[in-house]
């Protein structure tokens, strides 16, 4: 008789449900899915939940394979020794693989007053909650936006749309990660939906208050609505369990995805940091990373020997309004090209970006083990991995 694999999947997010799907190849393999919440949120379209144009949620139904157990709670602590994590409830879940993916969240801003009087965005009941404190603000009042990243420039274009005064604050640059022909389209477009955008050294927040964004050079912005995406944390739940991370909480792995410190833990999504040289945190690299994690632990279950991770990017997406956007084409180490595409054209691939991804899921689920990103290898990866390597031991000798 068969010996079965229980396997614990912990947050349902993108990488998370991806990783439960592909486990479902094997019928001896029990998979279990921790999550806080009963949905499925769709990450990418918090700012529509804001902005009232979206509920992004999803019924589990749609996108998690049959059989596959949902348990509604929030794990305190991974005893690795004892191969179980302990639920918020008290509950304890036994496992003989974990697969961690426990997502990323708001960043705690350091920037005085931010906490107290400023709306993160990077959850669900965030989301929910700056939504209500919108509807209930007059439509004239002015806004604040804080953080030049996808977030930050989705958000102040969807709620200008809908004829809100919104001021965008960059810091240094409007869209750092953009090519400056992709900047300079994304500027545009948020000039035509009358977002003022202050870039530069002076465009840094040094506080927040109930009714205004205090900047650098003393600078002060009258504020009814200051809305926080400046940057992501993630979970501190690895380093609580005595687990090995990076500096910013990101459970360490080698390049298969697994823990440096247990080969019965497999990380994924953008609380994995293999090889402490992670992957941008976004639902591109989640589902890529997700389906390896799975694939990681299956092999183990056969007497494999894991592949290492090979994942390359195509771009990023950005929605300006419901009406134009920007689809920003990389190199496969994901770094911006000249070439980009705006408008309603880049509109409607950020439509077609949000339906496919949810998609994926749902075509994992019904048939999993079917998807596959073996176009999108990175081979400067490799490259920047054996320089790394080389130079070690080097560094170590100079320290001696």
């Amino acid at each position: 008789m068969t010996e079965n694999t229980d396997v614990v999947v912990i947050g349902g997010g993108y990488a998370g449900v991806m990783a439960a799907n592909r486990l479902t190849q094997r019928d001896d393999v029990t998979v279990t899915l921790i999550n806080p919440r009963p949905a499925f949120v769709e990450r990418i379209r918090l700012h529509q939940l804001a902005g009232g144009s979206h509920a992004a949620v999803v019924d589990y139904t749609d996108v998690l394979a049959g059989g596959i157990r949902l348990v509604v709670d929030t794990v305190a602590r991974i005893d690795a020794a004892g191969r179980s994590v302990v639920l918020a409830t008290g509950d304890t879940v036994g496992y003989d693989y974990l697969i961690y993916a426990v997502g990323s969240g708001s960043a705690d801003p350091s920037v005085p007053g931010a906490a107290e009087f400023a709306y993160p965005i990077a959850g669900l009941e965030e989301a929910e909650r700056l939504r209500s404190v919108l509807d209930a603000t007059p439509a004239t009042a002015a806004v604040t936006v804080v953080g030049a990243g996808p977030t930050g420039i989705e958000t102040a274009a969807e709620l200008a749309e809908l004829g809100r005064t919104v001021t965008l604050v960059c810091g240094e640059v409007l869209g750092p990660y953009l090519h400056p022909r992709g900047r300079r389209s994304v500027a545009k477009r948020l000039a035509k939906l009358g977002v003022t955008v202050l870039e530069g050294p002076d465009a840094k927040v040094t506080a927040v208050t109930r009714d205004a964004v205090r900047l650098g050079g003393g600078r002060e912005l009258p504020s009814k609505v200051t809305i926080w995406t400046a940057g992501f944390g993630v979970p501190d739940l690895a380093a609580r369990s005595g687990l090995s991370t990076d500096a910013l909480g990101r459970l360490l792995t080698d390049e298969t995805l697994t823990s440096v410190d247990d080969v019965r833990i497999v990380a994924a999504g953008d609380s994995a940091a293999p090889s402490d040289l992670p992957f941008r945190m976004s639902c591109q690299a989640a589902g890529p990373l997700g389906a390896h994690a799975a694939d990681t632990v299956l092999s183990r279950i056969a007497g494999g020997q894991p592949a290492p991770i090979e994942l390359g990017f195509a771009g990023q997406c950005i929605s300006l309004g419901r009406r134009a956007g920007i689809f920003q084409f990389a190199h496969r180490n994901d770094v911006a090209m000249r070439l980009c595409l705006g408008g309603r054209p880049g509109a409607k691939i950020k439509a077609f970006v949000c339906w496919g991804t949810v998609k994926q899921l749902a075509d994992e689920a019904r048939k999993p083990g079917s998807l596959s990103w073996a176009w999108a290898r990175d081979d400067k990866r490799s490259q920047l991995l054996e320089a790394r390597r080389a130079e070690a031991p080097v560094t170590a000798e100079r320290a001696a």
